[in-house]
């Protein structure tokens, strides 16, 4: 099996396309969407996947703003089984800052590894399984959780592993992520004039301001990794009016769903004690998406760490805890994959405008194809390996139980 020639061949191919994918990350970083939005960004990916017929193309996707590229087979048995790899694609910016999470830049990696990877696959005569490349283009990553959406509607349903890697200050093979929920809190009461009949009212706002205080006064009683963070929406309408009602917005995070769970009952606790102590009417709910921790696959990192040692990455040693959530993570639930991190040499930290600037720089350019090329070069190693192959489903396996046990 030509493993080294093959891996020659996708470091070939991503440098000769290296202007048209700067072009791509670059104007979908110009013209910035948030989430729910990426019209711009997804008929660029689909002219760019369209000027090589040998991809076949769905747009929309099973979600709106949601797109798919294949090639390779259609079909298989379990006489002649078709391997499918996908890289995912993020492409959705942030309000009023743009790009300031390098999503354009993830869309750069995914498509650049895909295309490095078919044109290896092109190549060659030796690979024993038939092998089908997909570029699946997940939207609204931010706040609507489009992974998850295209979970549920079966868009993952024919995919065995997945790649995708996040640019930020460092760069890490793997960087465990936070599970996260939204919750939403709205406490009920009486209004009345604040002066003339106080006692017929019952104030919601002081509702809102006990279950802060409960919330802030449980804190020193989190585990390590577990937190919320929280606002009063509404507390109100006009000073000598008693308010009947208030809203507060809270996400909890902790490092596993269970302890998102053990958090969620500490915190309706603290909820409940305001109502009863204003007599307030309480209604909890928990809008949106759960994101959930990415589940490690220890034989994917360390290939891919091998791989862009081998291209000039240095790794932390010691890595930053990657204290923010993904919904990467509900699909590493179910697919075994990968999720590193890795710099484009800035110092600016994500969601801030100063990261929004690098993610647009020519400078980036040479960071973002050196990813790509590593994670084409990792899929590779696993096609060509059925040992390894079996390693990494037998890694997800593990890490999935670990997960759900702790």
């Amino acid at each position: 099996m030509q493993v080294q020639q093959m891996k020659k061949w996708v470091q070939s191919c991503i440098d000769h396309h290296k202007d048209k994918l700067s072009s791509l990350s670059r104007d979908i970083w110009a013209h910035s969407e948030i989430g729910g939005q990426e019209t711009y960004a997804v008929e660029r990916f689909l002219r760019f996947f369209r000027s090589d017929p040998a991809w076949s193309v769905q747009s929309p996707y099973m979600i709106p703003t949601a797109f798919r590229a294949s090639w390779g087979p259609v079909g298989g048995n379990e006489e002649d089984p078709v391997l499918n790899l996908a890289f995912l694609c993020e492409y959705n910016a942030l309000p009023d800052i743009g790009h300031a999470c390098g999503h354009n830049l993830i869309a750069e990696v995914g498509a650049a590894a895909a295309w490095g990877l078919k044109a290896a696959l092109e190549r060659q005569t030796e690979l024993p399984p038939r092998v089908k490349v997909t570029i699946l283009g997940t939207p609204s990553e931010e706040d609507h959780g489009g992974k998850i959406q295209l979970l549920d509607a079966g868009a993952f349903a024919d995919i065995h592993l997945v790649f995708m890697a996040h640019p930020a200050v460092e760069d890490v093979a793997f960087s465990s992520s936070l599970t996260v929920t939204q919750i939403m809190v709205k406490y009920r009461g009486k209004a009345s004039h604040v002066s003339a009949f106080p006692w017929m009212g019952v104030n919601a706002l002081d509702a809102a301001v006990q279950a802060y205080s409960n919330l802030t006064m449980l804190r020193p009683q989190l585990k390590p990794g577990s937190t919320f963070q929280g606002i009063i929406k509404h507390g109100g309408v006009k000073a000598n009016i008693t308010p009947d009602y208030s809203e507060l917005q809270y996400c909890l995070l902790a490092p596993t769903l269970k302890e998102v769970v053990e958090l969620k009952a500490k915190v309706e606790t603290c909820l409940r004690a305001a109502a009863m102590a204003t007599s307030c009417e309480l209604e909890i709910s928990y809008p949106g998406y759960t994101y959930l921790n990415i589940v490690p696959n220890a034989t994917l990192a360390k290939l891919y760490e091998d791989n862009g040692t081998a291209l000039g990455i240095q790794f932390t040693k010691i890595p930053t805890k990657f204290a923010a959530s993904t919904d990467f993570g509900n699909v590493s639930y179910v697919i075994p994959g990968i999720h590193p991190i890795f710099s484009i040499a800035t110092d600016a930290f994500n969601h801030t405008e100063a990261f929004a600037e690098a993610a647009g720089s020519e400078d980036t350019q040479m960071y973002t194809l050196r990813v790509a090329k590593a994670l084409a070069m990792t899929a590779v190693d696993v096609l060509c390996s059925p040992c390894l192959l079996r390693q990494v489903r037998d890694d997800f396996a593990q890490a999935v139980i670990s997960n759900m046990i702790k």
